[in-house]
C-alpha cells in the first residue's frame, strides 16, 4: 500500500459554476473545499493528499490534474453510481457571496442558465444533520486505508455528523495536528450544547467571523470574546478569518491575542480563499509549532489563490514568491 501523506485535507471535490464579482461566468471547473485546502497546503510542502468521497461521474481527468500537481488522491473514494457533485454561486461583490437560485442570477445579467444547473438547489444539503451520513460523506471507515499517521489533518467544511465523528478516528490513526472548519449550516444558536463536543481534542478552530456572529447570534459579542468563548470549548487555537480584514489568532493557554493582516493581493476570484488559508496554517502549525507562523503561511496561501481563477492556480505562483510574501507580511503582525 502507498505511505498516507504527511498532511490530509478531508472534504468535498465539486465542480463548481461561478458568476464572478464582475460578471464573468465560469462553467464546470474543479472546485471543492478538500481541493482548495490541499493545494493551500501544498503551497508549502509536498506531501499532501484528500480524504472524500465522489461519484462514478466524478470526471477521471482532473485525478490526474490533482495528481499532475503533487495532490495525492488516493484516498478519495469513487462510487458506484453517479452522484451530483455541482456547487453554483454568484457573487454580488468581493465579499458577498450567494449559492442558491442560479436561474435568477443567469438572468440578472443577461445569460441563459447552463442547462447542469437544471433543479440545481442547494451544494450543501443535509450539512446541519446530526443523525444522517449522505452519499458524499466523509465516515470514519473511509480512514481506514491511512497505512500511517499523518502529521496534520485538516477537516474542511461538511455535514456535523462527519465532524463529530471523524477526530476521533483520526486520534486513534495518530493523527499529529488535527484543525477544523466548521460549516455556517451547522453554527447557528441551535447548535450550542452540540459544539463542544465538536471542538473538544482539535488543535485549532477556524470559523469565519461570519460564522462566529451566526452561532452567538442575537448577542453580538466582540470578536474576541468569541474566539475565547469557542475556545474554552476544548482546543488550544481559535482563528476567526475576516476575508480582506485579515485573522484574529486566540491561544486560550497563553491568553495571547494577534491580529494578522491580508497580504495585499491583486484579487481576481475570492473563490476557496478560507480553504486555502487552512491549508496553509495546518502546514505552518505542524512545521512551526507556532499559530501565529501558521497564520502567515495561511494568508499567503489565500493570497495566491485569490489572484486567479481555479482551484489549483495557486501552484503555479513563481518559485520565491511565497517565501518573500512571508517575510514582508511577518512584520506587519500585531499583538495585542
Amino acid at each position: 500500500m502507498n505511505r498516507t501523506p504527511d498532511f490530509i485535507f478531508i472534504g468535498g471535490l465539486r465542480e463548481d459554476y461561478c458568476i464572478t464579482p464582475d460578471q464573468r461566468i465560469i462553467p464546470g471547473r474543479l472546485g471543492g473545499n478538500a481541493v482548495y485546502s490541499a493545494v493551500g497546503g501544498r503551497v508549502w510542502t509536498e506531501r499532501v493528499g484528500i480524504v472524500g468521497r465522489v461519484g462514478s461521474n466524478f470526471p477521471a481527468a482532473w485525478f490526474k490534474q490533482l495528481d499532475a500537481k503533487g495532490i495525492d488522491t488516493g484516498l478519495v473514494k469513487t462510487l458506484e453510481d453517479p452522484q451530483p457533485s455541482i456547487t453554483f454561486y454568484a457573487y454580488l461583490s468581493l465579499e458577498e457571496r450567494v449559492d442558491t437560485n442560479p436561474r435568477m442570477h443567469f438572468a440578472r445579467i443577461g445569460h441563459p442558465m447552463p442547462k447542469e444547473l437544471a433543479g440545481y438547489e442547494s451544494s450543501t444539503p443535509g450539512q446541519d444533520s446530526r443523525t444522517e451520513f449522505f452519499p458524499l460523506s466523509v465516515r470514519p471507515e473511509d480512514l481506514h486505508a491511512l497505512t500511517d499517521s499523518p502529521k496534520g489533518a485538516h477537516l474542511a467544511p461538511a455535514e456535523f455528523l462527519t465532524h463529530t465523528t471523524l477526530p476521533y478516528q483520526l486520534k486513534t490513526n495518530g493523527v499529529g495536528v488535527l484543525t477544523l472548519d466548521p460549516s455556517l449550516r451547522y453554527m447557528t444558536p441551535d447548535f450550542r450544547d452540540d459544539l463542544p463536543k465538536l471542538i473538544q481534542g482539535l488543535d485549532a478552530f477556524l470559523p469565519s467571523e461570519m460564522e462566529a456572529n451566526s452561532f452567538f447570534a442575537p448577542r453580538q459579542p466582540d470578536i474576541w470574546e468569541m474566539a475565547e468563548t469557542l475556545s474554552e470549548m476544548g482546543t488550544r487555537f481559535v482563528v476567526i478569518k475576516r476575508g480582506a480584514g485579515g485573522q484574529i489568532v486566540f491561544d486560550r493557554d497563553t491568553r495571547a491575542r494577534w491580529k494578522i493582516p491580508a497580504y495585499p493581493a491583486n484579487v481576481r476570484d475570492v473563490t476557496g480563499a478560507g480553504d486555502s488559508f487552512c491549508g496553509g496554517f495546518i502546514v505552518g502549525l505542524v512545521e512551526t509549532g507556532d499559530p501565529v507562523e501558521a497564520a502567515l503561511r495561511g494568508c499567503v496561501s489565500a493570497s495566491l489563490t485569490v489572484e486567479g481563477t481555479g482551484a489549483l492556480y495557486a501552484l503555479g505562483a513563481a518559485p520565491g514568491l511565497p517565501q518573500s510574501r512571508l517575510e514582508a507580511l511577518r512584520s506587519r503582525v500585531r499583538k495585542i
